[in-house]
């Protein structure tokens, strides 16, 4: 019987979240991490597998199978002993071996979301028990670890099952569906219902910085480290929106670091500058696009949120002297 390594990291990814995959898979590299990733192939082209294989373990994905259903498929083909879930559009901005090791002592841990959110039918409707109100977190990063871990893994394969995919934020949005984030609101049924509290750590959200980044800066992008302004280090951030690999968007902090994991000397999967987009890329030309890029989205957001905000707390003022 073959042991089990220590730990290792899962992934899915197909031809367009490449880029993305690339610069998550450098980010653990140079952060030290030596474990075992695990690549779930959803659609790679030829040319971005030969890349990628001497650096992960593709795994095939089952054919047609949901995206929210695929996580949970690499890590019980290839378990470890601390299984960490990570996505493709994540980067490692700190060592993870801390977490790690907390997982190990059959832990599962994972970041607060920047919502909350709790449904008290999910327990009767996924069959797992009475239900007790706990922190709610994200589905991006996990460490699953021991028997605690290995429990809630097999129960979210099981259970993700029953999810209308149809229905959720990524059909139409149904508002008052119970699982409108599907592995998530699931992950988070088990973890109220089956997991121990005393198994179950649920980490501060800005740990796991997410967009629109506020209040965090780059000190140093070459060693990827990031600070919010009372001097605390996220661990990962999450661009789990807008993808700059995709279209274009403002070069703040994830740009900036995806680019130097793309780009970099020193990082283990080299990509062609060709293959990255011009706004994301060293020079003159780069520079340029990056300036219109930025002014263009810079516009929208002062429109979009900036504008609003200010004339909702301007009528506000007025409402209260008006008084």
């Amino acid at each position: 019987m073959t042991s089990r390594p220590p730990a290792a990291f899962y992934c899915v990814a197909d031809d367009r979240y490449f880029l993305g995959a690339v610069g998550m898979i450098n980010s653990l590299r140079l952060q030290g991490h030596a474990e075992q990733i695990y690549l779930l192939d959803r659609g790679l082209t030829a040319e971005q597998r030969s890349r990628l294989a001497p650096h992960v373990t593709l795994v095939p994905a089952p054919d047609e199978t949901p995206p929210y259903l695929l996580k949970t498929v690499a890590p019980l083909r290839h378990p470890a002993e601390v299984a960490v879930l990570i996505d493709a559009d994540m980067i490692v901005t700190r060592p993870l071996t801390g977490l790690i090791e907390r997982a190990s002592e059959s832990r599962v841990v994972a970041f607060e979301n920047d919502r909350d959110r709790f449904v008290p039918a999910w327990g009767e409707l996924l069959d797992l028990g009475p239900i007790r109100r706990r922190p709610y977190v994200s589905s991006g990063l996990v460490f699953l670890g021991g028997a605690a871990g290995e429990e809630v893994l097999r129960l979210l394969h099981d259970r993700q099952s029953a999810v209308d995919f149809g229905r959720t934020y990524y059909g139409t949005g149904d508002p008052d569906y119970p699982f409108t984030y599907p592995d998530q609101d699931v992950l988070n049924a088990i973890l109220c219902t089956r997991a121990h509290p005393e198994r179950n750590v649920a980490l501060d959200r800005r740990l796991a910085a997410t967009p629109p980044f506020r209040r965090l800066r780059a000190v140093d992008v070459d060693a990827l480290r990031c600070t919010y302004r009372d001097g605390v280090e996220p661990y990962v951030l999450h661009q789990y929106v807008r993808k700059p690999w995709l279209e274009p968007m403002y070069h703040g902090v994830y740009p900036r670091l995806l680019a130097r994991l793309l780009l970099g000397g020193d990082v283990a999967i080299r990509v062609p500058e060709g293959e990255v987009p011009l706004r994301m890329r060293h020079g003159l030309r780069a520079r340029v696009e990056r300036a219109l890029v930025n002014a263009v989205d810079l516009g929208r957001w002062y429109i979009t949120e900036v504008a609003p905000e200010r004339l909702a707390a301007l009528r506000s003022r007025r409402r209260g002297r008006g008084a």
